[in-house]
């Protein structure tokens, strides 16, 4: 395989500073950006990064195989050169990569037309590739003279969520291969497969592999183009007859069911046609208990006598379910454990939390928290923080002698408290 030198380096302009919450947009940003947090040690280190590499302080990056590099202005303007290193992929681990891209004919179709298909991750890493970076696989270098990870090397290492946005290759780029090369051996290989001759066993299944099928698609009719969204979910049919219902049966209650049926199947069908579903609804309505499952159906916006059947058969109350349903619009199955469970944060999970909360505010900001479980609480102000067991924090506030969720969560504490706060300046204008 012919090997272009000049494709393994790749400089990209220094990024103007970063607005918005988001701070990577696309998946594979998205994806790194998971992958840093996630495996970080250093929480303080992380969040200065982040600050730096939204105030525009990392300048032209450079990316070439197992290396990354950048000048990165300090909060005192000192320039340094900030260097992150990342482990190259073996030619053995290549050699698999390629031979599982190959068996998936819609990898090979994607990367020909130079896009990246998230499940490339997942299915590089059950032949035992890891792509993104684990613990432990991003080695700094900086000449600020730390020996670990700084502000700078970490705020590199955000810039490369951005760069992702742009162009998803910079992965395997890092990894060990540049476009041209690892495209070019895609199509030979491909090819090669291709053109293999391959002997008929007896056991094999009689008819046609679909990749072939698919290749030769244009010799049949056309398909049906895919049905039109319905501009809203049908209409159950009413239930209000002449005939009166069986004893204990609610035909309101039946009506409501039905309509939140016909809702939920429209939703599922607009998932199917336009894209992801919304956070709120991800999670999977067959697993939910029937406590959790009430909730979401009190979320629908049911008749006055339907909501107090729901209130009643939960054991929560009017205010209780009303307070649940909230937590339902801001996260699903998620804030609604959050709600309802008082947990002991212990060991590693507890020192994580800890260390975030030192690291989320300057020490002369920080408010004073008493902590109980996984809630702490802000001394003397009505705002608590709750820790997810996902490792997310809730915001929550104290309404008429009650803890009510304030907003969705976030990875930082501080954002999460300052949702909280904003909600209660806005009750009181």
């Amino acid at each position: 395989m012919t090997r272009h030198d000049g494709d393994l380096e790749r400089t990209f302009a220094a990024l103007p500073p970063a607005r918005g919450q988001g701070f990577a947009q696309t998946w594979w940003g998205q994806a790194w950006l998971k992958a840093l947090e996630e495996t970080a040690l250093d929480s303080a280190q992380l969040k200065a990064g982040r600050r730096l590499a939204r105030a525009g302080a990392v300048g032209a990056v450079s990316v070439r195989p197992g290396r990354i590099t950048a000048v990165v202005q300090g909060r005192d303007r000192t320039a340094y050169r900030a260097d992150v290193l990342l482990e190259e992929l073996s030619a053995q681990q290549w050699d698999r990569f390629l031979d599982m891209t190959v068996e998936r004919a819609g990898h090979v179709a994607a990367l020909l037309d130079r896009e990246m298909p998230p499940h490339l991750v997942e299915d590089a890493a059950a032949t035992g590739i890891e792509l993104l970076p684990g613990m432990g696989d991003l080695e700094p270098e900086c000449g600020c003279g730390a020996w670990d990870h700084c502000g700078h090397t970490a705020a590199l290492c955000y810039q490369v969520g951005r760069l992702l946005d742009q162009d998803p290759f910079v992965l395997l780029l890092m990894r060990g291969r540049g476009e041209r090369d690892l495209l070019d051996a895609v199509q030979a290989r491909s090819a090669a497969s291709a053109d293999a001759p391959s002997e008929p066993s007896a056991s094999e299944p009689e008819g046609v592999d679909a990749a072939e099928a698919y290749a030769t698609g244009d010799i049949l009719p056309p398909l049906p183009a895919l049905p039109e969204l319905p501009a809203e979910p049908g209409v159950p049919p009413s239930l209000d007859t002449e005939t009166p219902p069986a004893h204990g049966v609610d035909p309101a209650a039946l009506e409501f069911l039905a309509a939140r049926t016909a809702a939920e199947a429209h939703r599922m069908l607009a998932d199917a046609l336009h894209g992801d579903p919304e956070p709120e609804q991800l999670a999977a309505v067959s697993e939910l208990t029937a406590a959790q499952d009430a909730v979401r159906l009190a979320a629908g916006d049911p008749l006055a006598r339907v909501a107090e059947r729901l209130a009643d058969g939960t054991g929560r109350g009017r205010e209780g379910l009303a307070v649940a349903v909230r937590a339902w619009h801001l996260g699903g199955v998620a804030a609604l454990s959050v709600l309802d469970e008082e947990w002991t944060v212990e060991a590693e999970a507890l020192a994580r939390a800890r260390a975030a909360l030192e690291s989320a505010w300057d020490e002369e900001e920080r408010p004073s928290l008493r902590a109980k479980g996984n809630r702490w609480t802000v001394v003397g102000a009505p705002s608590q923080l709750r820790l997810g067991r996902d490792g997310r924090w809730w915001p929550y506030r104290k309404e008429r002698g009650q803890w009510v969720p304030a907003g969705g969560p976030a990875q930082d504490p501080a954002a999460a408290l300052a949702s909280a706060q904003h909600a209660a300046e806005e009750d009181q204008a």
